[in-house]
């Protein structure tokens, strides 16, 4: 009894969530699309104003392409923080700011596009977590803090194939490339 309870139950809910018409589904995955296409501009605009010094967190004067670091002042400001002795000295190294450069842009225009999500759930979150434990503990929570939830958020994203919508996930997730190598979807 309890079987055909559980069945009828779960039948309803399903029911519910995928209507006929679908518009209950639709508007779900166009919500996700546009957290997507959003967390994927936030990470796109750091990288162009880090980039070029547009003025909004990077003066024009410590643009990269003037050569200023992009990782200096973030990681001489680790300094005083618990595992500052890991992340401070690696301020100003080149391989570190063309790796960090390289995951915002990655990031940002994967997530943007919609396209390997699996990818970007796996790089984009060990970037955040490495960002996160730089600055631990966060300034206004024990532990939590944005790093964190966009974390959790892009790897949402990724399960649900959040790139099918307003993306080109579905036509990227049938190339040839991402056939034979399935972790790029």
């Amino acid at each position: 009894m309890a079987g055909s309870e559980n069945g009828r139950g779960a039948a309803a809910v399903h029911t519910a969530r995928h209507r006929a018409d679908g518009t209950a589904a639709r508007a779900g995955d166009y919500v996700w699309a546009l957290v997507r296409i959003s967390i994927g501009w936030v990470f796109l605009w750091a990288f162009l104003d880090k980039a070029f010094g547009w003025g909004f967190s990077t003066p024009a004067d410590q643009a990269w392409i003037r050569g200023a670091s992009p990782t200096t002042g973030y990681l001489k400001g680790t300094a005083r923080k618990p595992l500052g002795a890991v992340f401070s000295p690696l301020a100003g190294y080149a391989w570190a700011d063309w790796l960090f450069m390289i995951g915002l842009l990655g990031v940002g225009v994967a997530l943007i596009l919609g396209i390997g999500l699996r990818l970007t759930a796996v790089l984009g979150g060990l970037l955040l977590l490495l960002m996160w434990a730089a600055e631990l503990p966060p300034e206004h929570n024990p532990f939590m803090d944005y790093r964190l939830l966009y974390t959790l958020v892009i790897v949402g994203l990724a399960l649900i194939n959040a790139g099918d919508t307003l993306g080109i996930g579905r036509w990227w997730g049938n190339t040839a490339l991402v056939r034979r190598y399935p972790f790029l979807k």
